[in-house]
C-alpha cells in the first residue's frame, strides 16, 4: 500500500469518526451498554464515578463513546462533555418507574442545551428482560417523546445484559447521524 493510499484511508476513516455521549441516571445500565458495544464481559460492572471512554466499530464508523456517571452529584458536570457531540444516547431503567419523573426532568434539561441542539437522540429503554419493566411505548408516552420536533429520535427497547435490542439501536445511530446538521 502506497503513501497516498494510506493518506486516503486515514482521511476517510477520520470522516467516519463519531463522538457519542452516553447519559442517564445512575444504575440505568450505561456502562453495561458500553461494554456490550465493545464486546466485553458484562458480568462485573461497578458504578461509574467519573467517565469511561471506548472506541468501537459499527456499520463502518469509529464510534468514540463517552459514558458519564449518572449519580446526582455528577450530573452538573455532564455539560462539560456536550461540545462536538454527534449523537446523544440516553439510557432509562425501564424497571425503575419510581425514578421516571427524575429521568424525564434530566432528559428535558438535556434537550434544551444549545450545544446539543439538533443532535440525534437514541433512548435505550433498558432492562426489558425484567418482568416488571415498562414497555418502550409506555415510556415514550410518559416522557412525551412525541413532542420532540427539533431532532431525529428513537426509543429502542433493550437488555444490556443479554444484548437484545442493542445492535438495533446502534444501527439507528449509524443511519441517522447525518441529520444532526439541521
Amino acid at each position: 500500500m502506497g503513501f497516498l493510499a494510506l493518506l486516503k484511508k486515514f482521511r476517510s476513516s477520520q470522516e467516519k469518526e463519531l463522538r457519542i455521549l452516553l447519559l442517564g441516571l445512575d444504575n440505568a445500565g450505561k456502562t453495561t451498554l458500553l461494554k456490550k458495544f465493545a464486546s466485553e464481559d458484562v458480568t462485573h460492572i461497578t458504578p461509574t464515578q467519573g467517565f469511561n471512554i471506548k472506541s468501537v466499530q459499527a456499520e463502518g464508523y469509529k464510534l468514540n463513546v463517552w459514558d458519564i456517571g449518572g449519580q446526582r452529584k455528577i450530573r452538573p458536570y455532564w455539560r462539560n462533555y456536550f461540545e462536538n457531540t454527534d449523537v446523544l444516547i440516553y439510557v432509562i431503567d425501564s424497571a425503575d418507574l419510581r425514578r421516571l419523573d427524575e429521568t424525564a426532568h434530566e432528559l428535558s434539561e438535556l434537550l434544551t442545551e444549545e450545544k446539543l441542539s439538533g443532535v440525534p437522540l437514541l433512548i435505550y429503554a433498558n432492562k426489558q428482560d425484567l418482568d416488571y419493566a415498562a414497555s418502550a411505548s409506555n415510556i415514550a408516552e410518559d416522557l412525551s417523546l412525541h413532542t420532540i420536533k427539533d431532532r431525529a429520535w428513537q426509543i429502542q427497547p433493550c437488555s444490556a445484559t443479554s444484548g437484545e435490542g442493542v445492535k438495533d439501536g446502534m444501527e439507528w445511530v449509524c443511519t441517522n447521524i447525518n441529520q444532526k446538521k439541521n
